[in-house]
């Protein structure tokens, strides 16, 4: 398992992964900054963690992490594995990616802005993700909304814009949102 972060502030030293390692990673998550509820639960565990310091003089223990068996990562990924997708839904997951490469058929213009589709390896990933969605909804079955709603994050690193279309300000992500505005659900 290999975790990466960018900081798109101080890039010094670092440089973009070429689409073929790009395509290796199994989502490419965007992570803003915090809502006003989650800042002010910050600046609260960061004072409260201050004081407790200057009262004892020692940094106030972290609670303990809770950690799971590997029997438990192997059996989630059985039960993953094991959920129902119907033909259609795995129809619809094909024919998003397939649009991600050949987007004339459903638009001239997302046709030209696309210069790479999603690989196979988009395929797998897609339906993994699809599954694990339903899976931690409580279902044992996928729906298109659960392939859906893991879609950008799947593809937008593997959906690559021309030049035209970077130039126009179009990035892998708003690629993909246009491709499930256009494909039709099941």
């Amino acid at each position: 398992l290999v975790m990466a972060t960018q900081n798109p502030i101080e890039q010094e030293g670092t440089f973009p992964l070429p689409e073929a390692q790009l395509d290796r990673f199994l989502m490419h998550v965007r992570i803003g900054y915090p809502d006003a509820e989650v800042e002010s639960e910050i600046l609260r565990l960061a004072r409260d963690r201050a004081r407790s310091m200057l009262e004892t003089g020692v940094e106030a223990p972290v609670a303990p992490i809770e950690r799971m068996s590997i029997e438990d990562v192997f059996a989630a990924r059985r039960h993953v594995l094991s959920l129902h997708v119907a033909p259609a839904v795995e129809r619809y997951l094909v024919e998003l990616v397939l649009a991600s490469r050949d987007a004339q058929r459903y638009d001239a213009a997302l046709g030209r802005r696309i210069a790479w589709g999603a690989s196979p390896r988009g395929s797998i990933a897609l339906e993994r993700c699809a599954r694990a969605h339903a899976w931690l909804a409580g279902r044992d079955y996928v729906t298109p909304d659960d392939v859906r709603s893991v879609a950008a994050d799947v593809l937008r690193h593997r959906v690559l814009p021309s030049f035209e279309a970077t130039a126009e300000g179009w990035d892998g992500g708003r690629l993909v949102a246009e491709l499930l505005s256009r494909v039709p659900l099941p």
